[in-house]
């Protein structure tokens, strides 16, 4: 499988830093004010959802030009949920949103999402191993 791109970022703790290897990206971490932190930073779970709404919306454009379909409109949203799972551990869950151009609210639409779902290398990356579910909105 030949590679087209390879980011690097170091994390130090949930309340630290997150910095790319360009110095792109420098991002104080800190716990949610929900899991008992004072939330004056990002989050694994918020920088999941950029990530996985960011790429699933790129999936869907490409999608939508390879079947010559008008889709620069849409929009992602991702609900990325940590969860506590038996014996201790966590496990992530997420919901897409795909917000479609009205003229895409319909079965044509809907079967560009699930392709987009099939293309997207986050979505391939979670198959089978975290639920993840699509919602046409």
């Amino acid at each position: 499988m030949p590679a087209l791109y390879t980011a690097v970022a170091t994390s130090v703790g949930r309340d630290g830093r997150s910095l790319s290897d360009d110095g792109v990206l420098d991002l104080k971490l800190a716990r949610p004010k929900a899991m008992g932190g004072v939330g004056d930073g990002t989050n694994p779970e918020q920088l999941f959802a950029a990530g996985y709404s960011a790429c699933f919306a790129s999936a869907l454009q490409v999608v939508a030009k390879r079947k010559n379909i008008e889709a620069s409109e849409a929009a992602v949203t991702a609900e990325v949920t940590l969860n506590t799972q038996d014996g201790g551990g966590f496990g992530l869950s997420v919901v897409l949103r795909v917000e479609l151009p009205e003229h895409l609210q319909n079965e044509q639409g809907r079967e560009l999402v699930e392709a987009a779902h099939q293309v997207c290398p986050y979505s391939n990356a979670t198959r089978g191993n975290i639920p993840v579910e699509l919602v046409v909105e």
